[in-house]
C-alpha cells in the first residue's frame, strides 16, 4: 500500500474506531410535556404533606408537573410512604430551588418511595440517610440541562442506611453516580436502568450489598464497588454483582473537581471501563453480559494506582483483596481505547487495545512480595477463549514507559472467594 492510499485508509478508519463504541440508543420514556402544570395551591399542600407527616402516613402525589421552589423534608419521620401516580405520570422538578442542594431528604425508619420522577435538583436529586427499612421502587431521576457537566451529583443517593432496596428505578444524567449506596448495610439493588451518568451504580464503604439483574448503559463505568478513605464508616464488605446487563459504558466523563485526598476519584475513570473494584474486599462478579467496552470490560485496582496521597485511616485499606471474577460474558469493541484519563492511557500505551480484565498488580507487602504468587486471592474463572487479561508491574520508581505488562490469568485461576451477604431483613 503506497503512502497516499495507507493516509487515505486510517483517514477513514480513525472515526470509525473512536465513533463506533456506543451504539445503543438511551433513554426515557418521559414526556413532560404531556403533563398538567400542578396550580400553587396544589404546590402548598404537596409542601404542607411533607411538614405535617406522622408516622404511619401516605403522601399520595397526583399526576402532574409540580415545579418546587423549596426542598421537600421528612427529618425522623417513620412507616411513612411517599407515593407518586407512576414514574413518568408525577414529576418533581427543583430546577428553581432557592435554598438547600437535595430536592428530596429523608430520614426516618421504614420509608417507601416510589412512582414518581424528581428532576434538577441543584446537588441530589433524592437524598436518605440514617434510614432503616428503605425501598426505592419504580423512582426516576434525572437532569435537563444540555451541558451535563451543570447536572447534580448523585440521583438517588442513600448514606448511612440499613436494610435498603432499590429496584425498577431509571436514573440519568448524573454527574458522579447515578444510583449511590454509601456507608451502608444489607443493601438490594435489583432491576433498575442506568444510562448517561459518570458511574451507572456504585456501592461505596458499604456491607452486604447484592447488585443484580440491572442494566447499566452508556455511563462513563457502568457499576462500581469502591471502599474510599476518610467517610464515618471505614469501609465495606461483602458485595455481590450478578446477571446485569453492562453494556457500551464510553460516555464521556462529566464529573467535575480534581480528585484529592479523602475526595472522591471519580474525575479520574476512562470511558469505557464496565465494572471497577478499587480497594474491595470480598467481592464476586459473575454471570454479567459485559458488552463493548473500549477501555477495559472490568478493572480491579487499588487506591494506589490513583497517585493520590494514600492516607493512614483506621479500618480502611487501599488494597483490593478476596476478589472472585468468574462466568462473565465479554464482547469487545473497535474502538481504541481511551485516552482522556490517565488510567485509559495507560492501558492504551501497554496493552494498545481494550482489555476484558485489567489488574493494576499491586499487593499489600505485609501478605507478600510475589504477584504470581496471588497473596491478594484476585481469583480470575472466565471461561472465554482468549481473555484478553493484563495485569500492571509498577516499579517504585519511574514513568508510565517503566511500567511492564504481564499477560498471565494461570496465576489467578486457582482459587475461589466465597463471597456471603446478609439480606434477609430485605426480603
Amino acid at each position: 500500500m503506497n503512502m497516499k492510499k495507507r493516509l487515505l485508509f486510517f483517514g477513514i478508519l480513525l472515526p470509525l474506531l473512536y465513533s463506533c463504541g456506543s451504539s445503543t440508543k438511551t433513554e426515557s420514556k418521559l414526556d413532560i410535556s404531556k403533563l398538567e402544570i400542578a396550580g400553587e395551591d396544589e404546590i402548598e399542600d404537596l409542601v404542607a404533606a411533607f411538614i405535617d407527616a406522622d408516622s404511619g402516613s401516605t403522601i399520595e402525589i397526583p399526576a402532574g408537573f409540580y415545579e418546587l421552589g423549596t426542598q421537600l423534608i421528612l427529618d425522623n419521620v417513620n412507616n411513612v410512604t411517599i407515593k407518586g401516580a407512576g414514574m413518568y405520570e408525577t414529576v418533581l422538578s427543583f430546577k428553581t430551588l432557592s435554598t438547600g442542594g437535595e430536592g428530596m431528604k429523608i430520614a426516618g425508619n421504614n420509608v417507601i418511595l416510589e412512582n414518581f420522577t424528581v428532576i434538577d435538583a441543584p446537588g441530589d436529586d433524592i437524598k436518605t440517610q440514617n434510614c432503616d427499612g428503605l425501598t426505592f421502587r419504580g423512582v426516576n431521576t434525572t437532569w435537563s440541562n444540555q451541558d451535563l457537566s451543570k447536572s447534580g451529583t448523585y440521583g438517588i443517593y442513600p448514606v448511612q442506611c440499613k436494610n435498603v432496596l432499590v429496584e425498577k428505578c431509571e436514573v440519568s444524567h448524573s454527574r458522579d453516580a447515578g444510583i449511590y449506596v454509601g456507608q451502608s448495610e444489607n443493601i438490594i439493588v435489583r432491576n433498575n436502568y442506568v444510562f448517561e451518568n459518570v458511574a451507572g451504580i456504585e456501592i461505596e464503604n458499604s456491607d452486604n450489598a447484592e447488585v443484580y439483574d440491572n442494566q447499566a448503559i452508556n455511563n462513563t463505568s457502568g457499576i462500581l464497588v469502591f471502599n474510599l478513605p476518610g467517610l464515618p464508616k471505614a469501609a465495606g464488605k461483602n458485595t455481590r454483582v450478578f446477571n446485569n446487563l453492562i453494556k457500551e459504558n464510553n460516555h464521556d466523563n462529566f464529573a467535575q473537581g480534581v480528585a484529592s485526598e479523602n475526595g472522591n476519584p471519580i474525575t479520574m475513570i476512562p470511558p469505557g471501563t464496565g465494572v471497577i473494584v478499587m480497594a474491595g474486599e470480598n467481592v464476586e462478579i459473575f454471570n454479567n453480559q459485559i458488552i463493548n467496552h473500549k477501555t477495559a470490560g472490568m478493572a480491579i485496582m487499588d487506591y494506589q494506582i490513583t497517585e493520590l496521597k494514600v492516607p493512614d485511616h483506621p479500618g480502611w485499606s487501599p488494597y483490593s483483596v478476596n476478589i472472585y471474577v468468574h462466568d462473565n460474558t465479554y464482547e469487545r469493541t473497535l474502538a481504541v481505547p481511551d485516552m482522556s484519563k490517565d488510567f485509559g492511557k495507560l492501558i492504551t500505551a501497554k496493552c494498545l487495545k481494550s482489555q476484558d480484565i485489567v489488574y493494576d498488580g499491586i499487593i499489600d507487602p505485609a501478605k507478600g512480595t510475589d504477584p504470581t504468587r496471588n497473596p491478594m486471592n484476585i481469583c480470575i474463572n472466565e471461561k472465554m477463549e482468549n481473555l484478553r487479561f493484563s495485569r500492571f508491574i509498577i516499579p517504585e520508581k519511574g514513568g508510565i514507559m517503566d511500567i511492564q505488562v504481564a499477560n498471565d490469568p494461570e496465576h489467578f485461576n486457582s482459587c475461589t472467594v466465597e463471597v456471603k451477604t446478609d439480606i434477609k431483613n430485605i426480603l
